[in-house]
């Protein structure tokens, strides 16, 4: 009976341990929600600590929610998370000067590491600047071995580069430059929305 005690004490122990696990892990899950279906991004903060916890707040404040794809380069990357100037829904939303924004908090500290740049990377965009990277962010469309150790990687995606694929281009002569651009619908961490279910049900 003893023996049956304890090791039932263990199964228990592991059990909540991989469900914490689990759990704390979802909090790295990005979801971007686009008008073809959603990109699932695992967010690195092992990697880059700093800039994963500022988008993961920028997506709790809903700052991402209707942000386009203000430059998408064909073969590349497609850019994104102007929060100033890019987002559709408010009164500073400039086309013309989308991707010269930022958010309110200031530039971060670069992180960059050893991760190297492929097909759905994530990485933050900066500026000349080595250390302005502020909230606006890119996934690459192709690898981009050019761009490592250059700029901070902020995750990867997981699912969906489907439909990353499909999210209105610019050219390449144009720099990426999106007349009427595709928008981030919803940006939201996967916790999020399983509380939202769990509160619905």
């Amino acid at each position: 009976m003893i023996v049956f005690f304890r090791i039932f004490t263990v199964l228990t122990c592991i059990f909540y341990l991989f469900s914490f696990s689990a759990a704390a892990d979802d909090h790295n899950i990005l979801v971007l929600s686009l008008k073809n279906g959603d990109v699932i991004i695992q967010l690195r903060p092992d990697l880059a600590p700093n800039h994963v916890a500022r988008i993961k707040k920028l997506t709790e404040e809903g700052a991402y929610n209707n942000v386009v794809f203000h430059r998408v380069i064909p073969g590349f990357m497609a850019q994104t998370g102007d929060v100033k100037f890019g987002k559709k829904d408010s009164v500073d939303f400039d086309l013309k000067n989308v991707g010269k924004g930022g958010s309110n908090y200031s530039n971060l500290p670069a992180e960059f590491s050893k991760q190297p740049f492929k097909r759905g990377t994530v990485g933050m965009a900066r500026s000349q600047d080595l250390h302005s990277a502020n909230s606006q962010f890119f996934i690459c469309l192709d690898d981009a071995t050019f761009l490592n150790s250059q700029y901070t990687v902020v995750g990867e995606v997981v699912k969906g580069m489907e439909i990353v694929d499909k999210i209105k281009k610019g050219t390449v002569d144009n720099n990426g430059s999106v007349i009427d651009p595709d928008v981030i619908n919803a940006a939201y961490l996967q916790v999020e929305k399983k509380v939202k279910v769990e509160i619905k049900e």
